[in-house]
């Protein structure tokens, strides 16, 4: 039984449904832990008494972690598998949460973000890595995205958990939800999260992976051998994100990811802080940052769908131009409540539901062996746009840069996000099946 083969002609069941459930209900914790501290900033700084560039580091304390955790992770995983290392993440990033909701000083709060931060990168590449290798050809790029989505589902249920939780129980309260609820999921996972049978196959391991295949359909005969058309890669891992035709690939997805991240994670950490500056009223300031959020839900949802039927080539250049008008516009809007709600729904549309497209093309430009490692470290990098996106947010606003300077200067790195994808697309010719879905 070729694995390849046998999932591409087999309807999604039961095992399957479940494998994504608990995949998407751990991004959803992963998205509300990673937007947490920029719901709690105007509240922290109005207790605290600080100023808003105080928080630049803090911001990038915990996206830093992000960076490292999706670097060493996606390694990690294709070594021994995704199996462990979502289960320690989880782990990881519940006590880091729990430990925050204590902190009396900023550099704790900067430690603590960082060592969050690190258990949070391993999720988002090996949740995709794991529902993409049990998932059919013809719609793994879909259902990778409907997992990403969950990390932007997340994000918005931080803000609305945000709005409600900081006037009636503080600030801290948001710290102690986001660490009980995946200490919650952790236990399911360990009951029913599977390993790769991809991963174990070329790691020579075929009774662990029949072990996992008889789950997923009982009646497979005993004699039944799995067995999978593809090598492993040879070499170091990240190397090989550079040999066998893959250096230029490689290059470009790490640029588009870290210009896209520049400007989410600017607007997710400012969106909220900018708007209480414009005199919002705190609950106000919130639920508009949350636009943003159900903005990238829908987008991801749509953006999916139409990607299985256009193609990467077609949608993500259209994407990236729409968040260049958006955000110009976005900068010409203050004080108009729904000109403003309207346009961070819009923006997020393209800027939040854009960044699962951009993973989900990371996760489809490489073999199984190489997958996790390419998708985190695609993350990785682009995570150094999102520590540098905060950072900048904050310089420049020390700078007292008005509303209109700061949006240009994002439109025109969503312009740059959508010359990089024109040129993946040129410069590797009419896409092939599998990079098209």
């Amino acid at each position: 039984m070729e694995l390849g083969k046998w999932l591409d002609e087999r309807p999604l069941g039961g095992f399957q449904y479940r494998l994504l459930a608990l995949c998407g209900l751990c991004m959803i914790l992963d998205g509300f832990d990673v937007q947490a501290m920029g719901y709690v900033a105007p509240a922290l700084l109005e207790d605290w008494g600080i100023a808003k560039s105080a928080l630049g580091p803090v911001f990038a304390a915990g996206l830093f972690g992000l960076l490292l955790g999706a670097l060493l992770f996606g390694v990690l995983s294709d070594r021994i598998g995704r199996r462990p290392v979502l289960l320690t993440c989880t782990l990881m990033f519940a006590s880091g949460m729990l430990a925050t909701a204590a902190v009396q000083t900023l550099p704790q709060l900067i430690a603590l973000r960082f060592l969050t931060g690190l258990g949070l990168g391993g999720i988002m590449p090996n949740a995709m890595a794991l529902a993409g290798e049990y998932s059919p050809a013809r719609r793994r790029a879909s259902l990778m995205m409907v997992i990403s989505c969950g990390f932007t589902a997340g994000a918005l249920l931080g803000g609305l958990l945000a709005a409600w939780l900081i006037p009636a129980h503080g600030w801290r309260s948001v710290f102690i939800v986001g660490g009980v609820a995946p200490l919650l999921l952790w236990l399911p996972m360990l009951r029913g999260l599977p390993e790769s049978a991809r991963f174990l196959l070329l790691r020579g391991r075929a009774e662990q992976a029949s072990f996992w295949l008889r789950l997923m359909e009982p009646g497979l005969p005993a004699d039944c051998r799995p067995w999978l058309a593809e090598t492993p890669t040879a070499g170091n891992s990240v190397a090989a994100l550079f040999g066998d035709g893959l250096a230029r690939r490689t290059s470009l997805l790490w640029l588009l990811s870290f210009l896209n991240l520049i400007v989410l994670y600017f607007l997710s950490n400012w969106m909220p802080s900018l708007l209480r500056a414009q005199g919002l009223q705190m609950r106000d300031a919130l639920l508009a940052g949350s636009m943003l959020q159900l903005g990238g839900v829908v987008g991801t949802l749509l953006l999916g769908w139409w990607i299985d039927r256009g193609g990467f080539r077609r949608i993500l250049p259209l994407c990236f131009l729409f968040a260049a008008l958006g955000l110009w516009l976005l900068g010409q809007v203050e004080g108009q409540a729904l000109w403003l709600y309207a346009l961070l729904f819009c923006v997020g549309f393209f800027i939040i539901g854009g960044q699962p497209a951009v993973n989900a093309l990371a996760a489809s430009a490489y073999p199984t062996s190489l997958r996790a490692t390419g998708v985190g470290w695609s993350l990785g990098v682009g995570r150094v746009g999102s520590v540098l996106g905060p950072w900048l947010g904050g310089v420049l606003i020390g700078l007292a840069w008005s509303q209109a300077a700061l949006f240009a200067l994002l439109a025109l790195v969503s312009l740059a996000s959508a010359a990089v994808v024109w040129v993946y697309h040129r410069d590797s010719g009419r896409p092939r099946r599998r990079e098209a879905l």
